[in-house]
């Protein structure tokens, strides 16, 4: 492992140079990596690793889109691709990469096919933290571990194919072979991950449930949509409240972070817009850490788990869920957003 500064603190971090990619191979040179489910982190993880070369299998119910999709990514049912119970039966690790939701009703199933010795991996925490609404339970004879790519699945194979990768954290849960730990960094390697670093089940689902609702989904679409109303309202184009609000984020800003930081960011802006920045910076934190306070409390408690796993298991759930994002899709903001898309240079129609 090798020790990392994080802003004074020092943590253990594990880097393809301490755990190169052959070393990953090897030790998973006799494992059947048994991937069930092909909808968000399946098929990123699932490719990456066969793209590595490690011995993977797929589970996906027949019939489903997700199926489609898996064959049409190149796994073959009968040899690759299997039901999400031969894929159990086969496997020595078994990703559980199904929505939490069917994560829940699956298991009494899956359980009957974990064989002593056999790796139960996940890549969330949600359903082993909140076992009291899920009743998900380990059997004691299987390693029980997890590897959480910090971002989705999208970026996870887009990342893999870039020749970069995404950061990931990793946790042992039980370790029943006494291997848990380099069967499950090994795992973290092959999926193509950046660098791992350790959490616990808890933790991880605890940051997540709190990213996703704060900062990287619903904070960040919410605050958008506040600023574009107030542009509009005050009269400003649906093309310069997109802009001022989205593009220039997206485009431009957040690009410099990534980089070299939010210190770097402001450095390479107008002195007009660092000393404002600087100056509302403080006023926004203060106005929003009560609303995180009140998120993160929810997710501790298990609301935010109540709440997924009653919307997920209704019927009707992918219908509604349309219906919501059909709103957002076709708000003025967003429509403003495909036009502002299309206008982008790299759209542009080449000249003949």
């Amino acid at each position: 492992m090798a020790k990392i500064n994080f802003g004074g603190v020092v943590e253990d971090v594990v880097t393809r140079d301490e755990f190169p990619l052959d070393k990953a191979r090897e030790v998973l040179k006799d494992e059947v990596v048994a991937v069930l489910g092909y909808g968000v982190q399946g098929p990123a993880q699932a490719l990456n690793m066969r793209d590595n070369g490690i011995n993977v299998i797929v589970g996906q119910r027949e019939g489903s889109p997700n199926y489609d999709k898996a064959i049409a990514d190149g796994w073959v049912p009968g040899e690759t691709l299997f039901s999400l119970e031969d894929a159990a039966e086969r496997g020595t690790v078994v990703q559980y990469l199904l929505s939490d939701a069917g994560q829940r009703s699956q298991w009494p199933k899956i359980i009957e096919y974990l064989n002593e010795g056999d790796m139960l991996y996940f890549s969330h925490g949600f359903s082993i933290t909140y076992k009291d609404q899920t009743n998900i339970v380990p059997p004691p004879n299987v390693d029980t571990a997890l590897v959480a790519p910090k971002g989705s699945g999208t970026s996870v194979r887009r990342n893999f194919l870039a020749g970069s990768g995404i950061n990931a954290s990793y946790a042992i849960l039980q370790d029943f072979t006494g291997r848990a730990k380099e069967r499950t960094i090994a795992l973290g390697i092959a999926i193509g991950a950046g660098y791992l670093f350790p959490t616990t089940f808890k933790d991880e689902v605890y940051s997540d449930l709190t990213g996703e609702r704060g900062i990287l989904i619903g904070a960040l679409s919410g605050v958008m949509e506040a600023q574009y109303n107030v542009l509009r309202k005050h009269g400003h184009s649906p093309s310069e409240a997109f802009n001022e609000t989205v593009e220039e984020l997206t485009q431009s800003l957040i690009l410099l972070v990534a980089e070299n930081g939010m210190d770097w960011m402001y450095a390479n802006c107008s002195t007009t817009a660092q000393r404002g920045a600087l100056d509302w910076h403080p006023r926004f934190r203060d106005a929003v850490t009560p609303v995180f306070d009140d998120l993160y409390k929810s997710v501790v408690n298990g609301e935010e788990a109540r709440i997924v796993l009653e919307k997920n298991s209704d019927p009707n759930y992918r219908e509604n869920l349309a219906k919501e994002l059909k709103a957002m899709r076709e708000s003025e903001m967003w429509q403003a957003g495909a036009a502002v898309r299309s206008l982008r240079p790299e759209n542009w129609k080449k000249e003949e």
